[in-house]
């Protein structure tokens, strides 16, 4: 069941379009990723998505809600930490926290949420001398306080160092265990392909790509490649055996097959076995979602 759905959303800002058109859905109990570059419309689409901007048109449907007129009825269901977190000055994490309990008829006890991230002994701790993953633990329990169904993570782990990134995954992972539904904005490859069941590419406000990480690397037609050590008769024969469509090269002692068809993987082998052709170090290369970014979009990925 869609727990998200948005149909032809657009937003501008003047003449400039932010979000241009696009339509998707989202499966309840599923982590789902929106991935581009600075300016391609993340964070436009989740603010609109969460009732902070409203779009220039279409429609958008969160847990079952419209949410153009939903109102703070919506944020009942929904978790949200946004890109920019701003907090005021001299204020305790103790503080925020029972500020944010306030907020709700049925909220959860924010101590459990605090502990689970290991920051209980952090209550008087005044929020801006957290260390970057602290602050962004704290942004998680004050999402989870409402016991939301879903929960918005925009650009979670930008800024943090890799052992505070891995921690921040755990807790996303942890998420979708409970029965919760992840919609969140990254420009990390590694961190959509291990948390994202299904992922979008927004580029210039158009949604380009919507699949899964296999689905979406299928999308770009790229080569799978074979390499090997043999001599150029060995080459010769080889490309003669294959019988199938591969692009073959040789150069300096060095084989390379090309293919779009993952198959041609284990074909290359069986061939060189059948045929008694002479290789060694064999080397295969698949490729990731940053090769179909690049091919889709032709531009490369923006860490911070």
């Amino acid at each position: 069941m869609s727990i998200i759905k948005v149909k032809h959303l657009s937003k501008k800002y003047g003449s400039y379009r932010a979000v241009n058109d696009i339509s998707f859905q989202v499966e309840e109990g599923s982590i789902f990723g929106l991935l581009g570059p600075n300016g391609a419309g993340k964070s436009t689409t989740i603010e609109c998505m969460v009732g902070i901007k409203k779009p220039n048109g279409g429609e958008i449907q969160v847990a079952g809600m419209d949410v153009l007129r939903a109102g703070k009825k919506l944020y009942d269901h929904i978790g949200v930490q946004l890109q920019e977190t701003t907090y005021q000055d001299k204020i305790k994490v103790k503080e925020i926290c029972e500020f944010f309990q306030a907020m709700y008829k049925e909220p959860l006890d924010y101590m459990p949420l605090l502990k689970r991230f290991g920051l209980e002994d952090k209550l008087n701790a005044y929020v801006n001398n957290l260390s970057g993953g602290q602050k962004q633990k704290v942004a998680i329990t004050l999402a989870l306080i409402a016991n939301p169904k879903l929960v918005f993570l925009d650009e979670l782990t930008t800024g943090l160092d890799p052992k505070a990134r891995r921690e921040m995954w755990d807790l996303v992972k942890s998420l979708k265990e409970e029965g919760r539904t992840v919609f969140l904005t990254t420009h990390y490859m590694e961190e959509a392909s291990y948390l994202c069941d299904r992922i979008g590419i927004i580029d210039g406000g158009k949604l380009i790509a919507l699949d899964d990480v296999k689905g979406v690397i299928d999308k770009a037609e790229l080569d799978h490649e074979v390499s090997f050590k043999a001599d150029k008769k060995s080459s010769l024969e080889l490309e003669k055996r294959l019988g199938k469509p591969a692009r073959v090269s040789y150069e300096d002692g060095l084989v390379k097959v090309y293919s779009h068809d993952e198959d041609i993987i284990s074909h290359v082998v069986l061939t060189l076995n059948q045929h008694d052709i002479d290789y060694k170090q064999i080397n295969i290369s698949r490729p990731s979602l940053e090769d179909a970014y690049l091919s889709l979009t032709g531009k490369k990925w923006e860490e911070e």
